[in-house]
């Protein structure tokens, strides 16, 4: 990370923080630690017009009211490396990594979440039974690919989908393995004989020396490129996930001292051009062939990538005084966006509205602004991990007041990290932005470019009461993969529950007195079929 300018005294103090951060957690958490909280100062205007807060989307009529629902991604990172978030120990039985497990897809659909984002492969290893890489020691407990006996991955996507969740399926590329003693650091005799990185040696980087090194996959290799793609993919075939998601590790982020020892394959490879943008091409061409391959085994699953915040300073980047993805880790973000390699992006805004270095209301609207005319989305970050620090963020209205700037400016969704600060509801920081952003269900985004097969118009044929109030609707048989269920208001009919095909629909917290409902059917790709008629229930 680029350090900014600060006191001598704190800047050794902050560099004990940050070496001991990255030690343990290994996984960039620090990323935000060289931005000092701001005072409190008036959001600048950017000179880009912020649009209204969205408009929900017409999903027809129901009986004689407009049918209205929010359409928005809502999620949270669900951390594996160092078991972070889950699971919660090394070598924990079956039995009680499937209920912990159980507990966060529960807490996504209590915070009224429609995706979850698993780790699934933290460091060249994997949470699936993988003929390219060794069962993850984060689940198992062990660093040899010892087998725990079932399939994971199998599990939890489908108890995702079982609580009609988006599974984005969480890969980081070309880590290999994480420093020891938790990991193997670049020891080559604590990974199993037939590891990639022990078979061949010319794909294999140790960086940065010292206790903290890792192994990487060379990005510059193309067969390595081409084996880490290989990878991921074979989750992509053999699972039913709904999205492949990177974060920002692609070149790791420099140690001071020292650059990334790629010498043989620049000088192999690098047919002419300087290092950086050598190492840039490097990373386009994973981004790109990835949109490419995903596409031609499953058209459906949607593709995103989760930066840096900070794409460069000045000029044609953001008004900031920051760490530069582009010169630094070498991703051009915004290159991706202009050529439509995403479907989806996600840059980690980890600041507060007003913090001189990178403030947020300036930096959402050059992203805000990027991706205008393009087809890739625009999600954000949300840093719920650094509520309760000193300053602006000791304010549980903070993450509030970034989401209401998200909605003007058009953003289309919001992945929080992380799990476990989620479920934390630090100083009551994800109650107040619930109750005022995700208080009722919300359908997934569209995506242009996904596959559309809308299901034809369901049928509601009768209505009973639960043992909890709750009203419980009979229906004829409902095509299409999730279902989505409006209620009539006071002048429109609103969404009030979604679910799988084959869940029971059910309106879980109904009014008094006669109301009418309409049922919709939705397809994987979220576009959904004509309403219903109107069912309308006897007074109460």
């Amino acid at each position: 990370m680029t350090l900014l300018r600060r006191p001598p005294l704190q800047l050794a103090l902050l560099l004990v923080a940050v070496l001991f951060a990255v030690a343990v957690l290994g996984l960039g958490l620090v990323r935000a630690a060289f931005y000092e909280p701001p005072s409190a100062t008036s959001v600048a205007d950017n000179g880009v017009a912020a649009v209204q807060a969205p408009v929900p989307s017409v999903a027809g009529r129901c009986g004689t009211q407009e049918a209205t629902a929010p359409r928005e991604l809502r999620g949270m990172w669900l951390t594996t490396v160092y078991n972070i978030d889950f699971p919660s120990k090394q070598g924990l039985s079956q039995e009680k990594v499937k209920a912990e497990y159980l507990k966060w897809v529960d807490l996504a659909v209590a915070r009224r979440h429609n995706a979850i984002f698993v780790h699934v492969r933290p460091s060249g290893d994997a949470f699936w039974p993988s003929e390219y890489a060794p069962w993850s020691n984060w689940l198992t407990g062990r660093l040899d690919g010892s087998d725990p006996g079932w399939d994971p991955m199998a599990f939890m996507v489908d108890e995702a989908h079982q609580r009609n969740l988006e599974f984005h399926a969480w890969f980081n590329p070309y880590r290999g393995t994480q420093p020891a003693p938790s990991g193997a650091g670049a020891d080559l005799t604590k990974l199993p004989a037939d590891h990639a990185l022990r078979t061949h040696p010319e794909w294999r980087i140790a960086y940065p020396t010292g206790k903290n090194s890792r192994l990487y996959f060379d990005p510059g290799v193309p067969e390595a490129r081409r084996f880490v793609e290989d990878a991921m993919l074979e989750a992509v075939r053999k699972y039913d996930i709904d999205g492949v998601h990177f974060d920002d590790f692609f070149y790791p982020y420099p140690e001071k001292g020292e650059d990334f020892p790629d010498d043989a394959s620049f000088a192999k490879y690098g047919a002419g051009k300087s290092r950086a943008d050598w190492r840039r091409e490097n990373v386009n061409l994973l981004v790109r062939e990835m949109q490419q391959r995903i596409a031609e085994i499953k058209p459906w699953v949607k593709y995103g990538i989760s930066p840096f915040g900070i794409w460069r300073n000045g000029g044609e980047g953001s008004d900031t005084k920051g760490l530069e993805s582009y010169d630094t880790i070498y991703a051009d973000t915004r290159k991706w966006v202009r050529e439509g390699w995403l479907d989806y992006i996600v840059p980690q805004l980890y600041w507060t509205i007003g913090f001189d270095k990178a403030d947020y209301a300036k930096v959402l609207p050059w992203w805000a602004k990027t991706v205008k005319g393009t087809s890739v989305q625009l999600y954000i970050g949300m840093a719920d991990y650094r509520v309760g620090e000193k300053g602006d963020w000791s304010d549980p209205a903070e993450l509030d007041r970034q989401m209401a700037m998200n909605d003007k400016f058009g953003v289309q969704g919001q992945v929080h990290f992380s799990a476990k600060q989620v479920r934390s509801d630090r100083l009551g920081s994800v109650s107040r932005y619930q109750k005022a952003h995700y208080a009722t269900p919300a359908l997934q985004p569209r995506m242009e470019r996904l596959p559309v097969a809308a299901p034809p118009a369901p049928r509601i044929t009768g209505v009973g009461r639960g043992e909890k109030g709750e009203t419980i609707l009979a229906t004829a048989a409902t095509e299409g993969v999730s279902w989505a269920l409006y209620r009539t208001g006071e002048s429109r009919a609103t969404l009030v529950a979604t679910g799988r095909a084959g869940a029971a629909v059910v309106d879980p917290a109904p009014p008094s007195g006669p109301v009418s409902y309409c049922l919709s059917g939705l397809d994987r790709s979220g576009n959904e079929g004509p309403l219903s008629e109107a069912f309308t229930t006897g007074p109460s």
